[in-house]
């Protein structure tokens, strides 16, 4: 499973590489965010892409497992 680590980044930052990796892998991803705002963008894009999205909250933050 392919891991982006976006905890620390501002918007559109995790948008933008998480559609870099829903681009480059066929498998699954998880997606690390550090803020909420970033975690629902983060997962409106992935359900707009066509793909699945499970949110959790971690210590510093998100963690968005994307299924296809």
């Amino acid at each position: 499973m392919k891991k982006v680590d976006a905890r620390g980044r501002s918007c559109p930052e995790p948008v933008v590489m998480t559609k870099k990796a829903l681009e480059a892998e066929t498998g699954d991803l998880e997606i690390l965010v550090g803020e909420e705002v970033a975690k629902e963008n983060v997962s409106r894009f992935v359900r707009k892409s066509g793909a699945k999205v499970k949110a959790s909250q971690i210590e510093d933050g998100y963690k968005l497992i994307v299924t296809r």
